[in-house]
């Protein structure tokens, strides 16, 4: 069994309205706006709890395309971004750390999937 969960996931999209009524309507998933202001970051606990994992939709301003990206939660961001460049893959965005403690990088594996490994902030 692994000890690297899947633990969040992200929708980045330019129309953050309609995906959020898409996905509380198949999946019943309700979203509270968590983003700095003029920036969206609506999470939602939907496929939380003891079944599923956290999440959030990325509101974008179109000029990216829109995403979906599952993140693992890791001790070292940057061991991993270095064990998976040793194992053919290649780190899209470097590590982050946000201003709340959290830090993230984007990865893509050999086949060019995109994902993301992060470690929540300390405390």
């Amino acid at each position: 069994m692994s000890s690297t969960p899947v633990t969040w996931f992200e929708i980045g999209t330019d129309r953050p309205d309609e995906a959020e009524r898409f996905y509380g309507e198949l999946f019943g998933w309700a979203f509270e706006d968590q983003g700095a202001p003029g920036r969206s970051y609506r999470v939602t606990a939907g496929g939380g709890g003891e079944a599923g994992i956290g999440g959030a939709i990325r509101a974008s301003d179109g000029s990216t395309p829109n995403y979906a990206i599952f993140y693992a939660q890791v001790t070292d961001v940057a061991d991993a971004c270095r064990r998976a460049e040793a194992a053919g893959g290649k780190v899209l965005v470097p590590q982050v750390t946000a201003p709340t403690g959290l830090t993230f990088a984007h990865l893509a594996d050999p086949a060019g999937n995109h994902f993301g490994v992060f470690t929540p902030p300390a405390g």
